[in-house]
């Protein structure tokens, strides 16, 4: 009848535990995508400050291209001034010199007529008059000269206003070059305007967008918190549902094991090494081998399954499985040292007797291994 009793209690606080273990592994798993969207968030902030920075950056590059393009346009303006006045000048020489063309063209007209409509006469009445034929001879060279002169000068005037019609030419040809840069410095500057403007909007888009990631975060950072808060509740919880049935767990531990033989098999040392790490990564490698050793002393109990596997996914027992890191530790791989502690377990290092183990929250009285409470 004892005995019955303690299989009866011990079947009714093992249901109850499991309940509450369900919430606990449930509440694990919701820490666990919450951890994982959190970390999303966070890089997708960092992403967006990124990308803000680039932005950034690229809106003081457009702004230093403006100033140079305005500084730029300012210079053509400048020249092109210069240019107009130069133009200017030209042009009033350029009349100035063509006046003198036409005035001397005009008066070298009046002579031209003159000396031909009174030729003979003129030049009687310089025979006559002249005192010698030195004297006639000096007139006559002296008419002549003057005819030469006016043909010089005709001459020395036209190529003056050549002269000065391609200067002219060649001011408007370089002030158009000049106009040209100008308005393809305008329109560059018009480009770069509207780009700035399109940056600008752009990083005002980003802020906004970083300030909602950075809202997601503190959000699934709030959420976070409050369900590991739930979490060790649950734990506390869980812990004195053990603590409560002690007894029977004393109990089970009494069972004489030491003639039970465990053959491993050949994938047992990689998935125990996997628990281990998902157990006490972090944790001392004594609390590893004595995690290791929980498992064991469980296939070998009769209270348990009686296979590695067996135990690790028995319903309700290790969250990691209930939460999907085990799984995810399995297929990402299991570091060397966990590994070496599953070997050594395996081997026969079994350094606790206990079958169970939790987060040490001073609830629970056992042995302490780190972060742990074995009993």
């Amino acid at each position: 009848m004892g005995a019955a009793l303690a299989v009866c209690l011990t079947f009714a606080t093992t249901s109850y535990a499991k309940t509450t273990q369900r919430d606990i592994d449930e509440a694990k798993d919701e820490i666990n995508d919450l951890k994982e969207q959190k970390e999303e968030a966070e890089d997708e902030a960092e992403s967006i400050t990124d990308r803000k920075a680039g932005l950034e950056a690229e809106l003081g590059s457009l702004n230093g291209q403006l100033g140079a393009i305005v500084s730029s346009i300012n210079e053509l303006e400048i020249k092109i001034a210069a240019k107009e006045a130069e133009i200017e000048t030209a042009a009033a020489a350029l009349t100035a010199a063509e006046e003198q063309a036409r005035q001397q063209y005009e008066d070298m007209k009046l002579r031209i007529q003159f000396m031909y409509e009174n030729g003979m006469t003129s030049l009687w009445q310089t025979l006559f008059t002249a005192e010698s034929f030195t004297d006639f001879l000096n007139r006559t060279e002296y008419i002549a000269s003057i005819n030469e002169y006016d043909r010089a000068k005709m001459e020395e005037y036209r190529q003056l206003a050549e002269e000065i019609a391609e200067n002219k030419k060649k001011l408007e040809e370089d002030r158009g070059a000049l106009v040209a840069m100008q308005e393809e410095k305008q329109a560059r500057q018009k480009e770069v305007n509207s780009l700035i403007d399109r940056t600008k909007n752009s990083l005002a888009a980003a802020e906004d967008e970083l300030a909602r990631a950075w809202s997601d975060v503190d959000e699934l950072d709030e959420k976070l918190r409050e369900m590991i808060a739930y979490e060790k509740e649950l734990e506390i919880r869980k812990a004195k549902e053990d603590a409560a049935r002690l007894a029977a767990i004393r109990e089970q531990e009494k069972e004489d094991t030491s003639g039970v033989v465990y053959v491993p098999q050949g994938s047992d040392e990689y998935l125990l090494g996997a628990i281990i790490q998902c157990e006490s990564d972090g944790e001392p490698y004594a609390g590893k081998l004595a995690v290791g050793s929980v498992v064991i002393n469980r296939v070998k109990s009769s209270y348990f399954p009686n296979t590695i596997s067996g135990v690790i996914y028995q319903s309700g027992q290790f969250s990691p499985v209930a939460s999907g890191r085990l799984a995810h530790r399995i297929e990402a791989g299991v570091n060397a040292t966990c590994l070496q502690a599953a070997r050594e377990v395996l081997g026969g290092n079994i350094t606790t007797s206990c079958l169970y183990f939790r987060t040490n929250n001073g609830i629970i009285q056992g042995t302490v291994i780190g972060n742990h409470v074995f009993y």
